[in-house]
C-alpha cells in the first residue's frame, strides 16, 4: 500500500527534514520565520521515521536559508537534512554542522556575564561542550546555557 503525501510539494524554498519531534516550532521561532507572511509555510510533527523514530518536518516557501540560518538551526537540530528547491526539485542540499564555537549567534543568558555589560565591546562566544546531547557554555563566564533561553537570546 502506499503512502499517501501529507504536504503538497513546493516549487521554490527550503525543506527541513528530520527534526526531533516536537521541535518545528522552535525552528521556526529560531529562524524568525514571519508566520504572518504572504509565503506558505508547511509544518508536519509527529511522523514516522526510520532513522529517528518520529520528526518533524518543515517546508517554506519562496526562502532559501543561509549558513548564518543553518548555524542556528544546529544548535535545535544537528542531524537535519535541508534542502533547497527550485522549480519543484531539489536543486541543493544544505549541510547542518554545529560549530565547536558560535560567535555573535546568541547572547550569553547569565545577568552577570561580562558580556551583559554594553561598555564592553566583547562579542558573543559560546562553546559547544558535548554533542549529545548538546551542552553550549559561555566561552567568558562558563555558565551553561539552556536551549531554551538561547533561543530567546539569539542576535
Amino acid at each position: 500500500m502506499s503512502e499517501m503525501r501529507r504536504v503538497t510539494a513546493i516549487c521554490n524554498g527550503t525543506v527541513i527534514d528530520h527534526i526531533p519531534a516536537g521541535h518545528a516550532l522552535q525552528v521556526i521561532k529560531m529562524l524568525r520565520i514571519d508566520t504572518h507572511r504572504s509565503n506558505p509555510v508547511s509544518l508536519v510533527m509527529n511522523v514516522p521515521s526510520d532513522k529517528m523514530g518520529r520528526k518533524d518536518l518543515l517546508k517554506i516557501e519562496d526562502l532559501e536559508l543561509n549558513q548564518e540560518e543553518l548555524d542556528r538551526l544546529a544548535l535545535i537540530s544537528p542531524n537535519a537534512s535541508v534542502a533547497i528547491i527550485r522549480n519543484y526539485g531539489v536543486a541543493e542540499k544544505r549541510v547542518v554542522e554545529l560549530a565547536d564555537e558560535l560567535v555573535n549567534v546568541a547572547r550569553c543568558t547569565f545577568s552577570n556575564c561580562i558580556t551583559q555589560n554594553p561598555r564592553e565591546p566583547l562579542p558573543q562566544k559560546l562553546i559547544l561542550y558535548s554533542r549529545d546531547p548538546i551542552e553550549v557554555r559561555c566561552y567568558y563566564c562558563g555558565k551553561r546555557q539552556d536551549l531554551g533561553d538561547i533561543i530567546d537570546n539569539l542576535i
